[in-house]
C-alpha cells in the first residue's frame, strides 16, 4: 500500500470517529437527564398541580438545564390509594409524591399536632411553622423520604348541601366529612358525626347523602367542583384560625436523591426547605382563597361567618382534642404538652 492510500485510510477513519462522536453526543446528554416520576391524588386540573407541583417542576428543570424533568402522574395513575403515597415515595414506586401523610392514621403523631383545631390563621405562617417544627422534633417520622417542602392549607371550613347550621346545636348529629383523624376528633367534639375520607371521595358522598357536609379548605373546592354540590358555607370570624388543618408533604425517595450527581442535588436543595414551604403555603393557598370564594358566590353559594361569641363556644367545645393528642404523643415517648406549646408558638412567631 502506498503512502497516499495510507493517508486516505487515516482520514476516513478519523472522519468516521468524529461522526460517531457527534451522533453519540445527544444520547450522552439524554443519558444525563433524570426523569422524576411525581405522583399525587388530585386531578391534573387541580390547584395543587397547577400552582405547586408543575411550577416546582418547571423551576428545577430550568435551573438544571433540563437535566431534571418531571413526569407527573395525577389522580393516583400509578395505582394505590392516597393513604399509600408516602410508602410509594419511601419504597421507590414514585420518585416524588405530594400527599397528606396523615391519611395513614397514627403514623405521623408528632407532626399531626398541626392538624389540631384553631392552629393557624394563614397557610404561609402555618407552613413555615410546620417545616421548622418537623425539622426539630419529627424528622424521624419521615425516614426514607427527603422532605422537599411541607405545608398546611388555608384552613378547613364547613360546606353543606341541604341546610346551613349556625350554632353548635344545629351541627349535632350531622354527618360531616373529615380529612384526618384529628379532624374527626374535632367534629365529634362539636357534636357532629365524622366520616373520614380523602378529598376525591367527597362529591359522590355528598351527592348520595353519605354525608350532609364536608370540611374542605377553599383551595380544595374547585378540583372536586364542590361549589356546584354544596350551597351553604360556614366559616369562622374573619382573620381567626379555622376549624382544622391538614399537613401536606412534597417528598422525594431518599435513595433517588442520594443517587443524583452533586450539581443536581444542589438544584433540589435550592428548591427545598423553609422558603419553599412558605412559598407553597402562600402561593398555593392564601393567594387563591378570594378567587375560589367568589366562584362559590357566583354559583349561588350562601355564606355565614360565626359571630365571635359562638366561635368561642366552638373553641371551648374542642379542648379535649388537644388533650387527646397530648396523650397520644406522650404514649409514644414524646413530651406532648411541650410539643403542642412549641407548635403554637412557632405559628405565632411566623405570623409576625
Amino acid at each position: 500500500m502506498n503512502a497516499t492510500a495510507t493517508r486516505k485510510i487515516r482520514h476516513l477513519s478519523f472522519g468516521l470517529t468524529v461522526a460517531a462522536a457527534a451522533l453519540g453526543a445527544p444520547a450522552a446528554a439524554w443519558a444525563q437527564q433524570v426523569i422524576l416520576k411525581v405522583h399525587h391524588f388530585l386531578p391534573s386540573t387541580s390547584s395543587a398541580q397547577l400552582k405547586l407541583i408543575q411550577p416546582w417542576c418547571d423551576k428545577v428543570a430550568k435551573e438544571s438545564g433540563d437535566r431534571l424533568k418531571c413526569q407527573i402522574y395525577p389522580a393516583m395513575q400509578l395505582g394505590g390509594t392516597p393513604a399509600q403515597l408516602f410508602e410509594q415515595a419511601r419504597d421507590g414506586v414514585a420518585d416524588i409524591v405530594w400527599t397528606v401523610p396523615t391519611y395513614a392514621a397514627g403514623r405521623f403523631t408528632k407532626s399531626e399536632v398541626f392538624e389540631l383545631p384553631w392552629m393557624a390563621a394563614t397557610a404561609k405562617s402555618g407552613s413555615q411553622a410546620l417545616w421548622t417544627y418537623v425539622d426539630r422534633h419529627a424528622a424521624d417520622e419521615f425516614k426514607g423520604v427527603k422532605r422537599i417542602f411541607m405545608h398546611v392549607h388555608d384552613g378547613a371550613l364547613f360546606h353543606f348541601s341541604g341546610k346551613q347550621p349556625k350554632t353548635l346545636e344545629d351541627l349535632k348529629g350531622l354527618k360531616v366529612r373529615a380529612a384526618t383523624r384529628a379532624n374527626s376528633r374535632m367534629l365529634a367534639a362539636l357534636g357532629a358525626a365524622p366520616v373520614q375520607m380523602p378529598l376525591p371521595a367527597v362529591p359522590e358522598s355528598l351527592s348520595k347523602g353519605v354525608v350532609d357536609g364536608a370540611t374542605v379548605p377553599w383551595e380544595g373546592t374547585p378540583s372536586i367542583k364542590l361549589a356546584e354540590i354544596a350551597k351553604y358555607h360556614l366559616d369562622v370570624p374573619a382573620g381567626a384560625p379555622r376549624i382544622s388543618n391538614t399537613i401536606f408533604l412534597f417528598g422525594m425517595n431518599q435513595a433517588k436523591y442520594d443517587s443524583l450527581p452533586a450539581d443536581l442535588k444542589r438544584v433540589i436543595d435550592a428548591n427545598s426547605g423553609l422558603a419553599a414551604s412558605a412559598w407553597a403555603g402562600e402561593t398555593g393557598f392564601d393567594a387563591v382563597v378570594e378567587t375560589y370564594k367568589k366562584a362559590a358566590k357566583d354559583a349561588g353559594g350562601v355564606f355565614y361567618n360565626l359571630p365571635e361569641a359562638e366561635y368561642q363556644r366552638w373553641v371551648k367545645a374542642t379542648d379535649s382534642v388537644d388533650d387527646d393528642w397530648v396523650k397520644d404523643a406522650s404514649a409514644k415517648g414524646a413530651d406532648g404538652k411541650k410539643l403542642l406549646a412549641e407548635a403554637r408558638s412557632l405559628v405565632q412567631q411566623y405570623a409576625k
